[in-house]
């Protein structure tokens, strides 16, 4: 019997890059897999954009192609579905997961998870209550920073995520542009940055635990939605700060972060914040001008953009019984809700669009 798990996929959101990339890492085919992923169906808004996707996705791949629904009740009731992928847009995420979650599916919401705390807090009562598992993604750094120590006392992180997004030429009902769809940079890709500052300043403490810091933010707001955002986190006891910027109007060169402490610098480098492939780590040498350098690469699997990870730990954690992530527990997705609520809210959105 393999030690390796299985896990049998069912995908809701067929549109948008980043879930085109979930699904190709998903077949690609692997020398040295850490789960095996099989995706059995496809829930998209007609049965002709389903075989659109699967035409594309699947087509220079020896995997099984799946069942496509044009209802995605039908993707929750599939008795081959262990699991459901929501890749839809921001605004549908409670719905889809709640449907979900009583059809009795494991869960893989991907972010911002909903649109405000409220929502998050029903979706994470319902999965308790049914005992359904959520698995959302952390990129670790905590060993150099809080084990080894690399960099010493950490005093400042700047983050930054840009997309040159074409929102002029799109229409109004766009789910980039429409208040009602969970539009703006803040939901969108800012949750990247303020995630690095979680896991930076956090002191490898999260949820509850986590220690509040002060927040100042500035949002500037074009047609009622966050173009862009500044966001400045200040921990008084730890005498740091974290500054976390997002746009939908430039895009980020491949150096998206920064992390300065007393001994040293790690930068982050990749095609996005959401996508870090190498960190540089500069230790500088007390009393001269002498540093040492080291590059660490992070080379995905062949045939893969990095939301292997995501799947491979949604599968290990199922195969262990585990009812959420260690990593990224459900507090800690509230508290990060909680967190874009009071940005949105001090900024000017419109409160409808806070809690619809």
């Amino acid at each position: 019997m393999s030690d390796i798990p299985t896990l049998r996929w069912g995908i809701l959101g067929l549109h948008w890059v980043d879930f085109h990339h979930f699904v190709t890492d998903l077949i690609a085919p692997r020398t040295d897999p850490q789960a095996i992923h099989i995706v059995t169906t496809l829930g998209s808004s007609s049965e002709e954009n389903g075989v659109f996707f699967v035409r594309k996705i699947w087509k220079d791949s020896q995997a099984t192609r799946p069942q496509i629904y044009d209802q995605y009740q039908s993707v929750y009731n599939d008795k081959n579905v262990d699991i459901v992928y929501i890749g839809t847009p921001h605004a549908m995420h409670k719905q889809n997961c709640l449907d979900a979650i009583e059809a009795g599916k494991s869960v893989l919401g991907e972010k911002p998870f909903t649109i405000n705390e409220r929502e998050s807090q029903e979706v994470i009562d319902a999965a308790r209550a049914k005992g359904t598992r959520f698995f959302p993604l952390m990129q670790s750094l905590h060993d150099h920073l809080y084990v080894k120590r690399s960099i010493g006392k950490i005093h400042r992180v700047f983050i930054d995520f840009g997309l040159d997004m074409p929102l002029l030429e799109l229409p109004a009902t766009s789910r980039l542009k429409d208040p009602a769809l969970g539009a703006g940079a803040l939901l969108d890709i800012g949750i990247y940055p303020l995630t690095y500052a979680s896991l930076v300043m956090g002191v490898g403490k999260l949820g509850k635990e986590y220690p509040d810091p002060k927040v100042a933010s500035v949002l500037t707001l074009v047609d009622e939605i966050d173009e862009s955002n500044a966001v400045i986190l200040r921990y008084e006891a730890q005498d740091a700060t974290a500054i976390c910027t997002s746009t939908l109007s430039f895009r980020t060169p491949e150096k998206s972060t920064r992390i300065e402490g007393s001994e040293g610098t790690i930068t982050i480098f990749g095609v996005a914040a959401s996508c870090p492939r190498e960190v540089k780590l500069k230790r500088t040498c007390a009393g001269d001008n002498q540093s040492e350098k080291e590059v660490f690469r992070f080379d995905h699997p062949p045939g893969t953009t990095g939301f292997i990870y995501e799947a491979d730990a949604v599968a290990r954690d199922i195969a262990h019984g585990r009812m959420e992530s260690e990593t990224m527990p459900l507090d800690e997705t509230l508290r990060m809700l909680r967190l874009m609520d009071t940005i949105r809210r001090d900024g000017g959105c419109r409160e409808d669009t806070l809690y619809l």
